[in-house]
């Protein structure tokens, strides 16, 4: 992954004493060294999938045995290719041995960090919208956007669990060792492994990751399916598994994809731009209940970004839940309370500017047009503990899979009561207040940055208890920066932080039966 020149900057600050929070900062990994992981969790195969029944609802047939024909001759094929390695594959085996799952996680945030860029206004004063079956027309298909890139990443990590727990429950079964460990000749040009080889994880995991990365990317498919060939084929050059392994896999990882993919196709997300008629109901039913409508603040105004978000189905809890879950009203826009919080928002963003330590703080957590989003930011968190944790591949999907669902239902949930409110944002009540960044193009009630980063912290404290204090701490500087620069209220921050606690407990429950921990 290219460094982010912000977090350069920022950790500059941090050696001079001028900001202490970048050590916080994430690891973006541009090397990642290849490390034998912490447990090789070879029960895996037993643990509890998402979308899927068991890890053997997706038939795989029983692989050749060793000492057939078949497999001599796919052994001799690995022997030869490991003689006859290119500096070219020798590198590719470098990149993808450092981690799949954190591998495909950084690029997963480079393409939204590409794509999140909203459209430009047509002459008319309308906004194009990016239409998935032209990916390549103007606007370019997808705009990631905060909602947008959490389901992005929601799907295709918990894609990656629910595959390399079937891929570990047919490793168990069949039990082929690697061919390594039964031609003692054969050095492999990797890390050796007492996992069980057949099917080949790489092959599962590259295949279930195009699929889903192909209908969220569409522009994206050569670049994608180069990346898949990649690490479909680096174990085979390496000699760490034979052609039937790779088959296998991809068979199996295809077979997974499709049933993530109907559900990607049924939930709801191809209806949550709206229409005019339908934005135009948010604003009145605010003004019928005697409040402020929250107004787009851009020239042309802009339409609110995905309105309709918060009925896209979510994964750890049904729509019933999610409405016991909206958090009560903010502060009535012609209350004394709101005119207090008013005023606070324009002395916060006042003490901001001028500040460095607080401005570091408002671009650290920033996350705006151009980047990979503050779910984006949590994940290259989650990377950095991943990393540092040593956990296996298969413990790897689990990790982002329980953090993307917490964090996309937070999105849901916050997107839900943002629309259902539809309060204005500070500057539409008060232009004088100065904004540290820019004011984004949705209602104010409540906090985007607060909800993700509190269900993020929830979970990644629960996986990794020992770093939970200062996780929590982020969340709660993630949202205080949005106070700082100018863009919520503390209602916004504080309410935001208590849904996604909660949103993020159930992903936690979930954690405590499914076998992983």
């Amino acid at each position: 992954m290219k460094t982010n020149n912000i977090l350069i900057a920022l950790c500059l600050l941090a050696m001079s004493g001028l900001w202490t929070a970048c050590s916080k900062s994430v690891n973006e990994m541009g090397d990642l060294a290849p490390q034998a992981p912490a447990s090789l969790d070879l029960d895996a195969g037993r643990w509890r999938p998402v979308l899927l029944r068991n890890g053997g609802e997706m038939a795989l047939e029983a692989p050749a045995a060793p000492n057939s024909a078949d497999y001599a001759r796919e052994l001799q094929a690995a022997k030869t290719a490991v003689g006859q390695l290119t500096d070219e594959q020798r590198n590719i085996i470098r990149y993808w041995e450092g981690g799949g799952i954190l591998r495909w996680n950084q690029i997963m945030r480079e393409l939204v960090a590409k794509y999140n860029l909203p459209p430009v206004a047509n002459d008319d004063g309308t906004y194009p919208v990016p239409e998935a079956n032209n990916p390549f027309a103007y606007p370019a298909f997808p705009f990631a956007n905060p909602p947008y890139a959490a389901r992005a990443y929601a799907y295709v990590t918990v894609a990656q669990y629910d595959a390399m727990v079937a891929a570990y429950f047919y490793k168990a079964q069949y039990g082929r060792k690697a061919p390594y460990q039964y031609d003692n000749s054969l050095q492999p040009a990797t890390l050796k492994s007492e996992l069980p080889s057949y099917p080949c994880e790489d092959a599962v995991m590259s295949a279930v990751t195009l699929e889903l990365m192909k209908l969220l990317f569409p522009a994206e498919i050569p670049y994608l399916g180069a990346k898949a060939a990649e690490q479909r084929n680096y174990k085979l050059w390496a000699g760490a598994a034979v052609r039937s392994d790779v088959e296998a896999g991809e068979k199996l990882g295809k077979a997974v994809a499709e049933k993530f993919m109907a559900r990607a196709r049924t939930d709801g997300m191809r209806n949550a731009v709206g229409t005019p008629a339908q934005w135009d109901s948010l604003a009145r039913a605010a003004r019928e209940r005697g409040e402020t409508p929250w107004l787009s603040l851009e020239t042309p105004a802009r339409p609110p970004m995905l309105p309709f978000f918060g009925r896209v189905g979510p994964w750890l809890f049904d729509a019933n839940t999610l409405v016991e879950i909206r958090p009560a009203a903010p502060p009535s826009t012609n209350s004394e309370a709101f005119r207090r919080e008013l005023e606070e928002v324009k002395q916060e963003a006042a003490k901001t500017i001028g500040n460095r330590e607080r401005t570091a703080i408002v671009h650290f957590w920033a996350d705006g047009v151009g980047t990979y989003t503050p779910p984006g930011h949590w994940n290259a968190i989650a990377a950095d503990l991943v990393f540092g944790a040593r956990q296996s591949e298969i413990r790897a999907a689990r990790t982002f899979a329980l953090l993307n669902m917490a964090v996309m239902d937070a999105g849901v949930s916050c997107w839900e009561t943002k629309n259902y409110y539809f309060n204005p944002r500070p500057s539409q009540m008060d232009p004088s207040i100065k904004t540290m960044t820019g004011v984004p193009n949705f209602p104010a009630y409540t906090s985007g940055h607060a909800t993700f980063s509190a269900a993020a912290a929830t979970v990644l404290g629960h996986v990794f208890p020992a770093d939970k204090p200062r996780l929590e701490r982020m969340a709660t500087e993630a949202s205080l920066s949005r106070l700082y620069g100018g863009i919520h209220y503390r209602s916004d921050c504080e309410a935001g932080l208590r849904c996604g606690n909660i949103v993020g407990a159930f992903a936690v429950r979930r954690a405590q039966t499914d076998g992983g921990n």
